[in-house]
């Protein structure tokens, strides 16, 4: 499924997986909090993390816990677009369907 057709918050592209979150920062602690669907339609993988949202710290710690939920290394997730917004575009590198069915399970299986 694609990203913003109200099903699953990211793509399946050929060297892995563009996802879109809506990041929380300062959210009390470091989690994945399921899908939920936009007003506007779209699909987005709620994430919080404790970090700030300064100098970058809260996009580092989005990435680093991406990383983990995945069990991949912090190198191959990056920001592709929105690093200063809520909503990001993020880019993790490796094999799609496989991130997907991981991201899937993190995020709990079902939109909220």
């Amino acid at each position: 499924m694609r990203s913003g057709d109200g099903g699953e918050p990211w793509t399946v592209v050929a060297d892995g997986l563009i996802v879109t979150v809506r990041l929380t920062p300062r959210g009390g602690g470091d989690a994945i909090d399921g899908v939920e669907i936009l007003a506007d339609g779209r699909a987005v993988l709620k994430a919080r993390v404790r970090a700030a949202p300064s100098e970058g710290a809260a996009n580092a710690a989005l990435v680093a816990l991406l990383a983990k939920v995945l069990r991949i290394a912090a190198g191959r997730v990056t920001i592709a677009a929105g690093e200063s917004a809520r909503i990001k575009r993020v880019k993790i590198s490796g094999t799609g369907s496989e991130l997907a069915t991981a991201l899937g399970a993190a995020a709990g299986g079902h939109a909220k």
